[in-house]
């Protein structure tokens, strides 16, 4: 039974091999080839930077989703993508209408902290988090006490599953790293309330 990473105000179940060796590199490969990745500037504290890394939004519709200054249009799915939609909707008890896809080219593509709770998301967001590639730390900091975090290696093939009062209660981020590190692609499925 896989637990609860988050010691209060919150809920996230880190599965580490939910994907196979061969899944995994098999849908690596699909959504590096496939998906129409794009580097775009984002708004921080008033300025506007190149976000570090390339981003993607696909999803049903044409579901429109902003955070940081930026709004993007959903793709459809591919095909690669709704495999894994269905797989993780096995074990999420949601039905995941978008999701923000992540290309960390290396160990210089980083995310700062940030909280999923834009207001298309709803009261208490359910995000899927889907890794392939190389291993990069996950860090989420308690909002009220700076001091307390968490971290957890988000491995190939791992899938994070945050939910309940997360986004209200921990900031997350994926730190810049010095030693040399090879691509990692993430997928957050969501779910966007119209």
């Amino acid at each position: 039974m896989n637990k609860n990473i988050l010691p209060k105000e919150g809920t996230a179940i880190f599965y580490p091999e939910f994907f196979s060796d061969e899944e995994s590199k098999k849908y690596f490969q699909l959504l590096e080839n496939e998906i129409e990745w794009v580097q775009e500037p984002i708004i921080i504290f008033g300025k506007k930077v190149m976000q570090p890394r390339l981003t993607a939004w696909y999803g049903d519709n044409s579901d429109e989703y902003s955070y940081s200054g930026i709004t993007m249009k959903a793709h459809p799915w591919s095909k690669a993508l709704l495999e894994i939609k269905n797989k993780i909707e096995s074990v999420s008890g949601v039905k995941f209408t978008g999701a923000l896809l992540n290309f960390y080219r290396d160990e210089k593509d980083s995310m700062g902290w940030h909280k999923d709770d834009e207001k298309e998301l709803g009261k208490n967001p359910v995000i899927g988090s889907v890794s392939f590639g190389a291993t990069r730390t996950f860090k989420f900091q308690n909002i009220k006490n700076k001091e307390e975090q968490v971290a957890v290696d988000l491995t190939d093939g791992s899938y994070l599953l945050m939910s309940g009062e997360t986004q209200h209660c921990w900031k997350h981020s994926i730190p810049k790293r010095t030693k040399p590190l090879g691509p990692r692609i993430n997928i957050t499925f969501r779910v966007i309330k119209n």
